[in-house]
Order: structure tokens, then sequence, then C-alpha cells
């Protein structure tokens, strides 16, 4: 079910929302443009292009604002630990392909994830600031997910969580050095650069030995298609100044407000469904009902009025 759901979403987002967390897998290839350039994302994070509306965006997004397990969360006592470590086989390299996509930076680079007795293979990994996951209320200044992808073919998903913290002694990730060294050649987004030599090693080790929080969650961009694999640090990484600044400046703000518990119900669809028992009410004169407002009266079927997938019965 939740991999045919995504093959039907990925059809026809493929060129859409080139930004979106599933992209580079096979469920949405990268799109490369003449020029050396990438596709840029349709989404955003601000006004009607940003997380309020993007079910808005395209009908194939209906999930942002209905789906009841989406994510990012606040991870709190009620997400359990992961049980057991995932096994991560990351080459260094030289350089990797760099770009900006207009609501991310995004680092392609291969490697191998064994988790849960099954192979997963990592497609990308990007940045969100500030961190889309808290954790205990608390966030971070940088988050990266590491996207990956079943290699049995069944399409399903798994993102590594990985949170930075910004350091008072200057201590740095290595990794997010040599990931940044030539950031200034993709400050227009739809542009590509290489990163520096990428050593993945720090990173690894952090990611076997840190306990890990794991939970069923959702792409946290457009489609927002549910049931993949989050695996958060519970720690964080050191980050310094300068260098979450000059990812801050390229990235502005791309994270995605913390979403409900599963058995709450979606945020959006929440709201909507008290916004219509708040304001819509009985009109005596007429049978109908009416839309409460300071400047106009909406009439409303009087059987069933529906936003955002909520819907109100007359009773």
């Amino acid at each position: 079910m939740y991999t045919a759901q995504l093959f039907l979403v990925a059809s026809v987002l493929a060129l859409q929302v080139s930004g979106s967390c599933m992209h580079g897998t096979s469920l949405m290839k990268r799109a490369e443009l003449p020029g050396g350039r990438v596709a840029v994302s349709t989404f955003g994070y601000t006004g009607l292009n940003g997380p309020l509306n993007w079910a808005g965006l395209a009908p194939e997004n209906a999930a942002c604002d209905t789906a009841a397990i989406q994510s990012p969360i606040n991870i709190d006592s009620s997400i359990s630990l992961a049980t057991q470590a995932p096994v991560l086989k990351i080459d260094s390299v030289e350089a990797a392909e760099f770009e900006n996509l207009g609501t991310t930076i995004e680092v392609i680079v291969n490697g191998t994830t064994m988790f849960a007795g099954k192979e997963f293979t990592l497609k990308q990994f990007h940045f969100h600031t500030p961190s889309e996951h808290r954790i205990s209320e608390e966030y971070f200044p940088l988050e990266m997910h590491m996207v990956h992808e079943a290699a049995d073919g069944s399409g399903a998903l798994a993102v590594i969580g990985v949170t930075f913290q910004l350091s008072e002694d200057g201590k740095t990730t290595e990794l997010l050095t040599a990931v940044t060294k030539n950031l200034g050649e993709i400050i227009e987004p739809g542009t590509v650069t290489e990163t520096g030599p990428l050593d993945f090693t720090e990173l690894i080790n952090h990611i076997q030995t840190t306990p890990l929080f794991q939970y069923t969650g959702s792409l946290t961009t457009p489609p927002c298609a549910d049931g993949l694999t989050f695996l958060v640090t519970s720690k964080p990484l050191p980050l310094n100044v300068a260098t979450f600044n000059a990812v801050k400046a390229v990235v502005k703000f791309n994270s995605r407000y913390t979403q409900n518990t599963a058995t709450d119900g979606n945020l959006l669809q929440v709201a909507a469904q008290r916004a219509i028992q708040r304001q819509i009410l009985p009109d005596a004169t007429n049978g109908n009902r009416t839309v409460k407002s300071p400047s106009i009266k909406l009439p409303i079927t009087p059987a069933k009025a529906c936003i955002f997938g909520a819907c109100y019965e007359k009773k």
C-alpha cells in the first residue's frame, strides 16, 4: 500500500517538486537541465507556497493536510529508541556533486545501510535549518537528512536524521566543512558544484554508537507520503558559527512545522474541523448555515461543509 502510493505520487511529481525528501530515489529521479543545472522546487516555506498550503499546490500533495502520520515531530518519552544500531558503509570520496534545489542544499553520494535485517542504499543527504525534529521540545540549528531506499526494489524509504549543535569552543564536524567548501558557488537555486574531499568516518561512528530514536513518519516535504522509517540521533554533532551562518545564508529557512501525534490526527484537519464547528452556526431565518465573518456571509449547504478534508455534518 505504502509503496504503491509513493509510486503513484512520484510519477506525477517527478519534475514538480525536485526538492522533495525522496529526490534522487527511483520514486523521484533527479532532473538535470541543460547547462549543468538542476530543477528547482516549486514548493517553499513562506506564504501560499509554504507548508500550510502544500496540499493546495497539487492534488498529489493531499497527504500534507489529511494524513495522520506526518513528520517532523517533537520527540518525547512516547518515542522509543531503536533496539539495534544501523551499520553504514560510505566510502570516502575526493568530491561529490553538490546542488542548490531552492529549498535545500543536497549532496549526491552512494552508500549502504543495514538496519533491521534490511539493506538500504543511500541516495543523497540534504539539510534543514533550523532542525525539523525537536527533542523534548528543544530544536537544533541544523539537521541533516540521509535519504535511503530499500535495495530490494520495494520503494521503502528510511531517513537518518542527524542533528547539529553550535559549539562554544569553535569545534565543528569536519564533514560539514568539506561539504560547504564551495558553497559560495551555488548561492543561486538550480546551480551545481562539487564538495571538497568527504571522509564519513566521524559521521558513521556517531550514528552507529549514539542511541537513535525510531518512529514511523512521513516525508517532511511534498507529497508528504507516510510510512517511512525515521532514525534520529539523540545527541548532536558539533557545528561552528561560521559554517552555520554560511549554510543559513544560502538555505534560508526550510523547516516544516512540528506535526501532531498520529492518534490526534493531522493538525490542519483538526484546525479545520474546529473552525467549522466554531464559525458555522444555524440561521433560524432561512434554515441554512452561514460563516460568521466581519465582512461577508457565505451560504453553506445545510448538509455538509468541508475544508482541508474535514467535514461538518448537520445534526
